[in-house]
C-alpha cells in the first residue's frame, strides 16, 4: 500500500486534499458550492478541444477553467451568481460536447478526467501539481482578511475600502487554479466534494474561522487517506469512498451542531448555513 505507484498517490491525494481544505473553506463559507461544481466540470470541456487540436489536455483544462472564473465573475451580479454559473457551465459543455464530436480517435484520458487517476499519477505530475497548490494556498494567505471579511460581512468590507468585486474575482481564479491541479488527480466530479463536505463539516463543529479551515483540511485529507485505503483493499473505485465518507462526515457535523444547539453554549457556526 505504501510502495511503487501507491507513493505518488499518497502524496498527490494529500497535496490536493490540503489545497481543497483551504479554498473549500471560503467557498462554503461564500456559498459558492455551484461554482465549485460548475468550473470542473466545464473545464472538462478544455480538455476535449485541446485533445482536437493536439494539445497537453492540462492546457486546455486551465483555459476553460479561468475562461468559466472570469465568465461568472464578470456576468454574475453581488453576491449572486446563479444565473451566470448555470449559463457559463452549459456553455463549456455544450463546447465540450461539439469537441469531442470532431475528434476522430478515442481519447480515454479526456474521460479519466472526469473521475481521476490518482493511482495512476505519475512521478512527474507531482511538481506541476505541488507548485500550483502553493500557489493557490499562498494566495488565500495573502487575500486571508479581505477575503474573510468580505464573505461574512460584504457591506462593512465595501464600508472599509474592500472591493468584494475584486476579492470575487480573485477567488474565482484560486478556484479555477485548485481546478486545474485537483482534476488530474481525483477528477472532476471527486474535487466537487472535497471541496464542499470537509468544509461544510468543519464549520459544524467549530465557530471560529481559523480552526474551521484548519479542521477543513485535517477532514479532506482523512477523507483522501481513507479512500485510498479503502480502494486499495476492496479494489472498489476510489470516487465511491470520496463521496460516501463525504456525506457521512457532513452529516456527522450537522448532528454534533443539533446536539450543541440543545445545550448552554449553543450557536450557530461561523458564516452563513452550510
Amino acid at each position: 500500500m505504501f510502495s511503487g505507484f501507491m507513493v505518488n498517490a499518497w502524496v498527490a491525494g494529500s497535496i490536493v486534499a490540503v489545497v481543497a481544505g483551504v479554498v473549500g473553506f471560503f467557498t462554503v463559507l461564500r456559498g459558492s458550492a455551484f461554482v465549485a461544481h460548475a468550473l470542473p466540470n466545464g473545464a472538462f470541456a478544455g480538455a476535449a478541444g485541446a485533445s482536437l487540436i493536439g494539445v497537453n489536455a492540462i492546457v486546455g483544462l486551465g483555459a476553460f477553467s479561468l475562461l468559466g472564473a472570469f465568465l461568472i465573475g464578470g456576468l454574475g451580479r453581488r453576491a449572486r451568481h446563479d444565473v451566470a454559473t448555470a449559463l457559463t457551465i452549459v456553455m463549456m459543455l455544450g463546447l465540450g460536447a461539439l469537441f469531442l464530436s470532431m475528434t476522430t480517435e478515442y481519447a480515454p484520458q479526456i474521460y479519466a478526467l472526469l473521475f481521476g487517476e490518482i493511482l495512476g499519477v505519475s512521478a512527474g505530475e507531482l511538481l506541476p501539481t505541488a507548485l500550483i497548490g502553493a500557489v493557490c494556498i499562498a494566495a488565500i494567505v495573502v487575500l486571508y482578511r479581505p477575503l474573510l471579511l468580505s464573505s461574512v460581512a460584504p457591506d462593512v468590507a465595501e464600508a472599509r475600502g474592500v472591493s468584494t468585486r475584486g476579492m470575487e474575482l480573485a477567488f474565482l481564479t484560486v478556484v479555477a487554479l485548485t481546478t486545474s491541479m485537483a482534476v488530474p488527480v481525483v477528477g472532476s466530479l471527486l474535487i466537487f466534494s472535497l471541496l464542499i463536505s470537509p468544509a461544510a463539516a468543519a464549520r459544524s463543529f467549530t465557530h471560529q474561522p481559523g480552526r474551521a479551515l484548519a479542521l477543513a483540511v485535517v477532514i479532506a485529507l482523512l477523507t483522501v487517506w481513507g479512500a485510498i485505503a479503502l480502494s486499495y483493499q476492496s479494489d472498489v473505485p476510489i470516487g465511491f469512498f470520496v463521496g460516501s465518507l463525504g456525506a457521512l462526515e457532513y452529516a456527522a457535523g450537522r448532528g454534533w451542531a443539533a446536539w450543541r444547539q440543545r445545550g448552554p453554549r449553543g450557536g450557530e457556526p461561523v458564516g452563513s448555513k452550510a
